[in-house]
């Protein structure tokens, strides 16, 4: 392993990941930018996307997106390596990730009480929000949204973005405009 991989520790062994797909990276960087950038200026906690190693009881993660509320990232250290588990996680699936992003992922996030899940399907430009469910401490789908919907948060106040912008460079641009101007 060296620091360029994306790796992941999943049940005693080491996963190693394959390069992803432009729309995949895309998405990434569009929702990342966005999310951050909101974040930033409502000043609501941290957002981070890419090579953040979420270490839980039993395996290590690298979301695509991870987002902080002010009171956990009030408490992230400048040479922080390990993070504590977010208040949200972003994952954009692949073939190669679908099948974890959906079971011992979900299943391992939502036992650490990450209250809301994300899975963004670059293909088909869909995103799936899942929330604890307090009952059982399981996920909870809250919806699929399409190009043409907005998606929002229940974990960051007030966030709320037009599904396109998170596969559409000149949407995203424009969202984001009007988000600095509000």
């Amino acid at each position: 392993m060296d620091d360029d991989m994306k790796t992941e520790f999943i049940n005693g062994e080491i996963v190693f990941y394959s390069p992803t797909l432009h729309c995949h990276n895309s998405a990434v960087t569009l929702l990342g930018t966005f999310l951050s950038t909101y974040v930033d200026v409502h000043e609501l906690g941290g957002a981070l996307a890419g090579k953040t190693l979420v270490e839980l009881t039993r395996n290590s993660y690298e979301p695509d997106i991870v987002f902080f509320g002010t009171d956990k990232a009030n408490k992230l250290e400048p040479d922080q390596l390990y993070y504590p588990a977010p208040d949200l996680i972003i994952e954009v699936l692949s073939k190669s990730t679908q099948q974890n992003d959906r079971g011992i992922k979900s299943e391992d996030y939502a036992a650490h009480g990450v209250g809301e899940y994300w899975l963004v399907d670059p293909v088909r430009e869909t995103i799936e929000t899942f929330s604890i469910d307090a009952d059982t401490s399981e996920y909870a789908a809250m919806g699929l949204f399409r190009v043409g919907q907005s998606v929002s948060s229940q974990a960051i106040v007030g966030f709320t973005i037009p599904v396109k912008a998170v596969f559409d460079a000149g949407t995203n641009l424009t969202t984001l405009r009007l988000l600095l101007i509000a």
